[in-house]
């Protein structure tokens, strides 16, 4: 009886308690939401990259799709805002679209971040009372229902949303506004009113300074903003040792040397290529160094793999001798740097056993349990010249050293490192090396060279990695390559940058062993048209194709494992059309992004037509995916996706030939092995 006396004195002593006492309620709209739904429900917002551990990536001047769904209870109009901050901590609105299907409440807005640095955003959904009374006013006027006070509501919001454009400073849309509201008058015809509502000019003025209720942020989502070469740029590989390399009388070679590349970089420019890469041009150490094509009975002649870092000569933070020293490294780089050029230089975080670690620090590899260190495999591969590192043994030794051989490197004007294998080295150190680079450098890039699993693809990415290798080698028929790229363009978009290499001193590729130049010219347009990013590794434009053997991805003396002087003037070459796509590529911004590209219907197996958009700027390519045969058929192209109605004429140039047409929605075409593809820009 005490029991239920204590309760119900409970129950009224709450029920006469005043607003002071009660617990504040949590729902408040202006409070950004971090975790949860507010007022105004905003969910599966993007571009969210882990919940926003990450930063989504964005280049400067780049069309970037922030996403959400956005709806709320009852009938009521909702509406939807990116605030877009700046890195000095300025905002910018950016009022979102709805899409369809409608009933699924998918919103959109693309944003353009126009500087480096590190930015935010937010979404702010918002009660939209514009949005309700013009819904119900197109309802209800032309059914007679309520026009008086369909009119005095009318009139209340624009003269509402004429104050906020005086105090906006704004006073000739005020007055319109003004005048517009004076219109609303009950008893003009039903038709004189809808017109009043639908009037041009009207709507753009209410978005801009219409009310909007219940105002509900999310949280802010980082957004990382980098230099443009982070998604945009053409790569060329080279092996400097080979580069005015020759062989004596008895068969020994003398090697290349970094003062001889001056020349090869010159030709590199004049094809329009922006980023040189370069193998590991460290010393190289003589445990099981391998010979030519990947043997272990190398001879004193045999150069030995450049991934076999390490000798006597000194390790990651030392030059191999027969290059040059640093003076002639420097003289390199202030020479790329002439051109317009880039030198990448490879970062691979591996040890031959005669490094300098292997004696100094024991402890940063395996050993087994026979007491030998483990050295690389991938079995069956064996990499008996390689010991990996074990990052778990003295992972603050190990750590702090590889960030002192980064900023060695940076220091004398290396800016990109292409990372040898980073999914052999835990993702969390890359995590760490990201955030200490940016912090101090920002403008560094790193390319993952990372050949593997999607999962740590993509987690790499995620933890800063600028760009990665692709799939791009293994996709190779119609649907391979259209869903290859929607996914890269509209999936992954927000952590991971596609580069295109056409072939690798790893890889040469299946449908290049055939040796036939059509293919290789229609891998380059390929690469170079689909992916802002593209590299090639010499020789390709020399068309060397020989496998080392059958069925096996590798080339016949390989120049990994020898030197390998070549003459680039030899004919037949690709040179002059590597040097068109790099020209079509700088002159297009179309073709600089990733993110907007669509596919049109190419009635033909092995006919891939797309379009790319930038601004005012539009490219569309037909590409035959046949190099041994002629194919024709018809294209479709998707009008809406290109801006224009059905019946729009289109003018327009191949950028290849230099022949204009004018194209409609339907259009004839033929390609050859000659001449298999059309790089069309709509003039």
């Amino acid at each position: 009886m005490s029991t239920n006396s204590q309760t119900a004195g409970s129950a009224a002593a709450d029920a006469n308690a005043t607003d002071d006492t009660r617990r504040p309620l949590d729902n408040d709209p202006t409070t950004r939401i971090v975790r949860g739904i507010g007022r105004i429900p905003v969910i599966d917002v993007s571009p969210v990259v882990e919940g926003g551990a990450y930063p989504a990536k964005a280049v400067v001047d780049e069309l970037v799709p922030i996403r959400a769904r956005v709806f709320r209870e009852g009938h009521d109009a909702v509406n939807a805002s990116v605030i877009l901050t700046d890195p000095q901590g300025r905002e910018q609105r950016i009022d979102m679209t709805p899409l369809e299907p409608r009933g699924l409440d998918p919103w959109e807005a693309w944003v353009r971040p126009d500087a480096e640095g590190d930015w935010t955003f937010r979404i702010e959904g918002w009660s939209d009372p514009w949005g309700t009374w013009h819904h119900n006013a197109e309802a209800k006027l032309p059914a007679g229902v309520d026009i008086e006070l369909v009119c005095l509501e009318g009139r209340d919001l624009l003269e509402r949303t004429a104050q906020a454009a005086d105090a906006a400073g704004d006073p000739v849309e005020a007055s319109i506004l003004r005048a517009t509201a004076q219109l609303l008058i009950p008893q003009r015809p039903a038709e004189d009113l809808l017109g009043v509502v639908n009037a041009p000019g009207l709507d753009k003025a209410v978005r801009q300074y219409g009310p909007r209720e219940l105002v509900t942020p999310t949280a802010e989502f980082p957004l990382r903003v980098d230099r443009r070469r982070a998604l945009f740029g053409s790569w060329y590989e080279f092996f400097p040792r080979s580069e005015g390399a020759y062989q004596r009388e008895d068969g020994t070679w003398v090697s290349g040397t970094f003062d001889a590349c001056h020349a090869r970089l010159e030709a590199i420019a004049a094809m329009g290529f922006d980023v040189v890469y370069f193998p590991p041009i460290h010393p190289i150490g003589s445990a099981f160094k391998k010979g030519k094509n990947n043997t272990l009975d190398a001879t004193d002649a045999d150069p030995g793999s450049p991934w076999a870092i390490g000798s006597a000569a000194g390790g990651h933070d030392a030059i191999h001798p027969d290059l040059g020293d640093w003076e002639s490294f420097d003289r390199l780089v202030a020479k790329a740097s002439e051109l317009g050029l880039e030198i990448a230089l490879d970062f691979a975080l591996q040890a031959s056993p005669d490094h300098p670690w292997v004696t100094t620090h024991p402890e940063w590899f395996t050993t087994r349990i026979d007491g030998t260190i483990a050295y690389a495999e991938n079995p069956p591969k064996k990499y008996q010249d390689i010991y990996p590192i074990n990052f778990d043994n003295d992972p603050e030794g190990i750590y702090y050293e590889v960030l002192r051989i980064l900023k060695l490197w940076m220091s004398h004007g290396v800016r990109i490192f292409r990372v040898d294998n980073p999914h052999t080295k835990p993702v969390n150190f890359w995590a760490w090396i990201m955030r200490q680079i940016h912090e101090t450098d920002p403008d560094v890039l790193f390319f993952a060279e990372a050949f593997t699993k999607p999962a740590m693809m993509g987690a790499l990415g995620k933890v800063g990695f600028h760009m990665s290798y692709t799939y791009f080698t293994w996709r190779n028929t119609k649907q391979e390559l259209t869903e290859y790229m929607l996914e890269l363009s509209r999936e992954s978009d927000a952590y991971y940058r596609p580069n295109f290499f056409v072939n690798t001193p790893d890889i040469n590729p299946f449908p290049l062993q055939s040796g036939n130049p059509a293919i290789f010219a229609i891998r380059a347009i390929l690469a170079a048209t689909l992916s802002p990013n593209w590299g090639v590794y010499s020789g390709f434009e020399l068309f060397e194709h020989a496998p080392l053997a059958p069925g096996k991805e590798e080339y016949l003396d390989s120049e990994k494992y020898e030197f390998r002087p070549r003459d680039y003037n030899k004919q037949p070459n690709l040179n002059m059309l590597m040097g068109t796509l790099n020209s079509i590529r700088r002159n297009h911004p179309a073709l600089q992004q990733l993110r907007r590209i669509d596919f049109h219907d190419a009635q033909h197996p092995n006919v891939l037509a797309f379009s790319k958009r930038d601004r005012s700027d539009t490219i569309i390519v037909i590409v035959s995916l046949d190099p041994n045969s002629t194919v024709e058929c018809e294209v479709a192209l998707d009008m809406a996706a290109l801006g224009l109605r059905p019946g729009d004429p289109l003018p327009a140039r191949d950028e290849l030939t230099g022949a204009t047409f004018t194209w409609g929605q339907r259009n004839y075409v033929r390609l050859t092995p000659q001449q298999p593809a059309h790089i069309l820009h709509l003039l």
